[in-house]
């Protein structure tokens, strides 16, 4: 099992978690974050803003799933034909285990 930690864009989080679903992959959980990348912020006029709102998507999914679930978030969270700063990161890390708390089963 891998935890896939995606940061995305706020306004791709709707179609991303729609071709999740549509794939087979309905567990997420989504939260807000604020952070900056390698651009170190953005300066609109007179405004530096270095905390941008993003979504954190957390999925756990089997190994050979991950290239799918990765496939999925890079083709719908990014914008333009050619990618823009600012569209996100994917974080792949192991999982060793995992239970589900009301039947106390181990997995997924």
């Amino acid at each position: 099992m891998v935890l896939v930690r995606s940061i995305i864009r706020p306004d791709k989080v709707g179609v991303v978690l729609s071709e999740l679903l549509s794939a087979g992959y309905p567990a997420v959980t989504k939260m807000d974050v604020y952070g900056r990348g390698k651009q170190k912020g953005v300066k609109v006029g007179d405004v530096f803003y270095d905390e941008i709102p993003k979504e954190m998507l957390l999925m756990v999914v089997n190994d050979e799933d991950k290239d799918d679930v990765v496939r999925i978030i890079m083709k719908y969270a990014r914008t333009g034909e050619n990618g823009n700063f600012g569209d996100g990161r994917i974080f792949i890390s192991p999982v060793e285990e995992a239970y589900t708390v009301s039947t106390k089963k181990q997995g997924l």
